[in-house]
């Protein structure tokens, strides 16, 4: 009788998820350090992990703390410099890993000076621009760019950005020149957009989507590969004229260098099962975002191609880090 219950036990553990919490980790408290301000895009996603992740791991506490500034870098810093104990995690936009590229005095190595977690999700960005201008496609738009180059203006909320980055591509494939003008976030850019003092801005479509339907901006056009189910009439770049245009915004999780290898692949696992819930309940679908489920192995490659395609782009525009 006592070795059918050691066996029963057995197959317990056998089955039990690769997420589930030991009897060491986690065992209080988890912070998820979000370095842009509450309410936004990367905020809200993460607000949503935490909630996920806090069923994922049987009841631990995890909280999101806000630690905006120096273009994500202010709260990048604070997770860098935590215990690498796996408490202390970063959730953070694509931006992250490109602070070599676009900062001339860069505060950490993005690829070396952390411990890569998961790539959670992604998303595709939407092309508006002021609703007084004439074009309502995008080969109207680059046909008027082109005619007259000078009067078109690029809003960029922050330099490397996916929304930098996608623009500079957009420019590339459409063989066009735009003006760039930089600001501190989507928000101030999104509202010179619509009052017309500049003319176009390219960012994640959940957070241009509420002015475009209220029509303070006009959409143009998104970056995906197919429509999104939350503008069905707005088409696709590559519809648009630019055959294999495809860009995203998209989201990942870090902690501090020299955590624990069997703490990364479990907080990897919990991460990868929470996602997947979320994109189960449709959560995530409300904020246009589609989850993505990699290893650690697998993320560390994702960034470093992401990083010299990237870095490649930001040259051929004559980027000059700042």
């Amino acid at each position: 009788m006592k070795s059918l219950k050691v066996l029963a036990a057995c197959a317990v553990l056998a089955v039990a998820p690769a997420w589930a919490q030991t009897a060491k980790f986690p065992d209080r408290l988890i912070r998820i350090v979000v370095p842009f301000a509450a309410g936004g895009g990367v905020d809200n996603i993460a607000r949503l992990l935490a909630n996920q992740l806090h069923t994922q791991l049987g009841g631990v506490p995890v909280i999101v703390e806000n630690r905006a500034g120096a273009n994500g870098a202010l709260g990048g810093k604070a997770v860098q410099t935590a215990p690498a104990d796996g408490y202390t995690l970063l959730f953070s936009a694509a931006t992250h890993v490109l602070a070599k590229e676009v900062m001339s005095t860069p505060p950490y190595d993005p690829q070396t000076d952390f411990a890569p977690i998961a790539r959670v999700a992604e998303a595709p960005l939407m092309l508006v621009i002021a609703p007084q201008l004439e074009p309502r496609k995008l080969s109207e738009l680059l046909a008027a760019a082109k005619k007259e180059p000078d009067k078109w203006t690029a809003a960029i909320p922050a330099a490397g950005a996916p929304s930098h980055l996608a623009t500079l591509l957009l420019a590339k494939q459409g063989n066009v020149k735009f003006t760039y003008v930089p600001y501190k976030g989507t928000q101030p850019a999104l509202v010179d957009v619509g009052g017309g003092h500049v003319q176009l801005l390219m960012d994640s479509m959940i957070s241009v989507l509420p002015l475009a339907k209220a029509g303070r901006v006009r959409p143009i056009a998104i970056s995906s590969a197919k429509r999104s189910p939350l503008a069905p009439d707005v088409p696709t770049v590559q519809e648009s004229g630019l055959p294999g245009f495809t860009y995203g915004s998209w989201y990942g999780v870090w902690a501090p260098k020299g955590t624990p290898a069997d703490r990364v692949q479990l907080l990897n696992s919990a991460i990868n099962a929470a996602m997947s819930e979320l994109g189960k309940s449709g959560a995530l679908a409300s904020l246009g975002v589609e989850p993505v489920t990699q290893d650690v192995e697998q993320f560390k490659r994702y960034v470093a191609g992401f990083v010299t395609q990237s870095a490649d782009l930001l040259k051929s525009a004559g980027f000059k880090p700042e």
